[in-house]
């Protein structure tokens, strides 16, 4: 990290740090759920809900991609065995052990509402003190809220279709 963006960030990095690799955490448990929940699911809407949840796993291997380059940029290591994710995450993983959709759909949602409030939390955290981790978690904390969204209209369109039967 170069001297004068270390000069700007106002607060304790290992703290930073240890939040960082925390959401990374975060974020690899939720790809793995994400695209083994693509996997094993049946149901109605399937074919939608399966390219709804590739796409978001996509998202979150990109979540944890930046939030790596975060990490090092800031002088830190980001987590290095997948054995440290349990340790480490905020939120829960949601093995797909019914592959039912509106059981995967619910678990989903509930994986995102916890993510917006990791991300919420950095974003406090960082408000006025380190500019581009604030920006960072915004960007994602973006993605997570459309997730949500994603998968309740999914939910929603499945209502739907019951109600009509």
């Amino acid at each position: 990290m170069g001297k004068r963006a270390k000069e700007i960030v106002d607060l304790d990095v290992d703290d930073l740090l240890k939040e960082l690799n925390k959401a990374l955490a975060d974020e690899w448990l939720a790809y793995y759920q994400y695209w083994v929940g693509s996997k094993v699911l049946v149901g109605p809407m399937r074919g939608a809900v399966e390219a709804e949840l590739i796409e978001h796993a996509n998202d979150e291997l990109r979540h944890a991609d930046m939030l790596a380059e975060r990490i090092i940029t800031l002088g830190g290591t980001p987590i290095l065995s997948p054995d440290s994710w349990y340790k480490m995450n905020n939120c829960e993983y949601a093995s797909p052990d019914d592959p039912a959709v509106p059981v995967i759909l619910d678990q989903n949602i509930d994986a995102e509402r916890c993510a917006i409030d990791v991300y919420v939390k950095i974003m406090k955290m960082t408000d006025g003190k380190d500019p581009v981790t604030w920006e960072m978690a915004r960007e994602i904390m973006t993605d997570e809220i459309e997730h949500e969204e994603d998968l309740e209209a999914l939910k929603d369109d499945i209502e739907v279709m019951k109600s009509r039967v």
